[in-house]
């Protein structure tokens, strides 16, 4: 099946399969194909804050675009095919694992509040985390044993997921790094791919800067989903200036609304 010449069907003729906090999927055009729809939402704190900010659904849609592509072009499987327009992304579907994989370089977040650690210190190597993906238990980390006992993942299966978060940790610090940002930690979550009768674990959902820590190398200013946490504001700002350090997006480009890509 050539995935880069399916149709393309108006959202007001497609059937919705799931809504989150910040994406809509739909049915796909083709069997096994799903459309991620990137919404202007921003959540905090299992969604208790809310807004709406105009724009970043597609800054998002064009940085994990961007960065999904690059893992596919390195040979790590992802959901990913392309990107439909400026909001929207074909992508395979995919059995999510309930389980968010959190990879830490740099102490920030729940790990400096659990573990009384300054936030910025630099950890002696990365740390892979779990967390159950469960919003009213919000989320709570869970070890390899819960895993294994509760059926969310088979022993294989996680040791595919640990060599795929360390991939892909590797890769996008690089990646970021040559841009002059620092990946202090980032959420990953992966997906059974069948094929026939063959099941690959793969990446899934979306990397971005709402799911990432991402620092300014030199000032440390925060680049993320932080500014929205914490009241800094100036989210856009701060996205579109990640976008524009990629490559993505050029200098007097700004984030509008849907355009379709031919």
């Amino acid at each position: 099946m050539d995935f880069l010449k399916t149709r393309y069907i108006p959202m007001s003729r497609r059937r919705r399969i799931y809504e989150g906090k910040a994406k809509v999927l739909y049915e796909g055009p083709e069997p096994g194909t799903l459309i991620q729809h990137f919404k202007d939402d921003a959540t905090a704190f299992n969604a208790k804050k809310h807004e709406v900010i105009d724009g970043k659904g597609v800054l998002n849609n064009r940085i994990s675009e961007y960065l999904f592509s690059k893992l596919n072009d390195i040979g790590v499987p992802t959901h990913f095919i392309r990107r439909l327009n400026m909001r929207e992304q074909l992508i395979r579907e995919v059995e999510i694992i309930p389980l968010e994989v959190v990879v830490r370089n740099v102490a920030a977040g729940s790990l400096s509040t659990r573990l009384g650690i300054d936030e910025g210190t630099q950890l002696p190597r990365s740390i892979i985390e779990f967390y159950y993906k469960n919003d009213a238990l919000n989320d709570p980390l869970v070890s390899e044993e819960h895993i294994t006992a509760f059926g969310w993942a088979t022993p294989q299966e996680i040791d595919d997921i640990i060599a795929l978060a360390i991939r892909v940790n590797d890769f996008l610090s690089g990646l970021f790094l040559g841009a002059g940002i620092r990946l202090v930690d980032f959420k990953m979550e992966c997906g059974r791919l069948w094929e026939n009768d063959v099941m690959r674990i793969v990446v899934a959902d979306e990397i971005s800067p709402d799911s990432c820590r991402l620092w300014d190398i030199k000032s440390n200013d925060k680049m993320d989903k932080d500014r929205f946490r914490k009241d800094l504001g100036g989210l856009i700002e701060a996205y579109t200036e990640v976008a524009r350090r990629l490559g993505v997006m050029g200098e007097n480009e700004r984030p509008t609304g849907p355009v379709l890509v031919q």
